[in-house]
């Protein structure tokens, strides 16, 4: 029987999809559950699974290939269970066939770029210099090169070697990255942006935190981060300031009498930000195990269309990456981003005296169309109160 490898359905923002890596070969047995291949969206990496047990018939479509929902990628003979034949010969066009005899090679032992059975010229040539440096006069093609935390980017491109050694790599951007830039470029262009600074003292924080912090983790299994507090802060003057939760809509303002929270994580192709919906309804240790399990899910490109759509209110810290000061670009159609930052002792007065201090700079970006400078302003100030006097998190004062 043959089954059908599709694209999973996708969300109706998503029209297209590109095949980035088979992580199975046509003619390999495959187990129900098996990764076949990692689909990217512009706003995550999916996972297709085998739904069968069975043999890789065909690869319809190769890496890099563009794909829409529900199409058929891949067939899976689930007659062909026991272990497979030894490997077929790849097809091969009379030019490629020509290069094989040249050089004496089998076409079985040189791996296809697309994994759909097709051996290329590149191929080829990448194969005859696959233990050769690159030269001005080879120009041998030179694969993308990745960091080690994820899938390699599939598209490759010619080194160009200029004087000196010098070597030049053009790689086209990904699907998720080219998104990502149209919507950089959409929110600086759309909306009026403007941001406020502000400097918090994270001493009563940390304070707090070194005094529960073990007690923290044995009763509830998740470490007590920075994270949680200016998310229950954040909680707190959003619901003072309903308009830096709202968002436009034509000509209309849209108040959310919700609050889903955007937490900016980092994964192997960059941030994403996955939602953490209702938060208000949290606790401390349940913000802060939904944290990790995005962090996680990031990480192991697991996060689903679902879990990044949608949000309020975004919170980001390039703190964690050294970041002093930033101004973080808000995420549409919300209209408000904070930014947190690293901490840094710095010379304080407090009360006439210079005291060391460990200080944050936060950074509020904000859509101006609606959202007034003093407000803007004031929820910044109630987010430092909250931070600097946590109790008032608890009391919500």
């Amino acid at each position: 029987m043959i089954v059908d490898v599709k694209v999973p359905v996708l969300a109706e923002s998503v029209s297209e999809a590109t095949l980035i890596i088979w992580h199975k070969k046509q003619g390999e047995v495959v187990k129900r559950g098996d990764n076949l291949i990692d689909i990217e969206t512009d706003k995550v990496t999916l996972e297709v699974a085998a739904m069968s047990d069975g043999i890789l018939a065909e690869i319809v479509k190769g890496n890099g290939k563009s794909v829409s929902s529900d199409e058929v990628i891949a067939r899976i003979d689930t007659a062909g269970t026991g272990k497979a034949d030894k490997p077929a010969e790849p097809k091969t066009s009379p030019a490629v066939r020509n290069m094989l005899a040249e050089h004496k090679l089998d076409a079985k032992q040189i791996p296809d770029s697309n994994n759909d059975g097709r051996l290329t010229k590149d191929d080829v040539v990448n194969y005859l210099n696959k233990d050769k440096p690159a030269t001005q006069e080879s120009r041998a093609p030179v694969a993308a090169k990745s960091s080690g935390t994820g899938p390699a980017p599939v598209a490759t491109a010619p080194a160009v070697v200029l004087a000196g050694n010098r070597v030049e790599e053009r790689v086209p951007m990904t699907r998720l990255r080219l998104r990502t830039a149209e919507r950089l470029l959409s929110a600086q262009h759309e909306n009026a942006l403007l941001t406020t600074f502000n400097e918090v003292n994270m001493k009563p924080v940390m304070d707090l935190r070194a005094k529960y912090k073990d007690q923290f983790e044995k009763e509830h299994g998740a470490k007590l981060g920075f994270m949680s507090f200016f998310t229950r802060a954040a909680l707190e003057a959003l619901k003072r300031f309903p308009v830096i939760n709202a968002s436009i809509d034509g000509k209309d303002i849209l108040y959310h009498n919700y609050y889903d929270i955007g937490i900016a994580v980092s994964a192997p192709k960059g941030l994403v930000v996955p939602i953490v919906r209702d938060a208000d309804s949290l606790s401390f240790a349940q913000i802060e195990n939904k944290i990790v399990e995005y962090g996680q899910k990031a990480r192991d490109s697991k996060l689903t269309i679902e879990e990044l759509t949608g949000g309020t209110f975004t919170i980001t810290n390039g703190g964690i990456f050294g970041s002093l000061l930033s101004t973080p670009i808000l995420n549409p159609p919300q209209s408000a981003i904070l930014g947190m930052h690293k901490i840094q002792d710095r010379p304080m007065a407090v009360d006439g005296q210079v005291v060391i201090l460990p200080m944050m700079y936060l950074a509020l970006s904000y859509d101006h169309r609606i959202v007034d400078g003093r407000d803007a302003v004031q929820f910044l100030v109630t987010i430092k109160n909250m931070l600097e006097d946590p109790a008032r998190l608890l009391l919500q004062v």
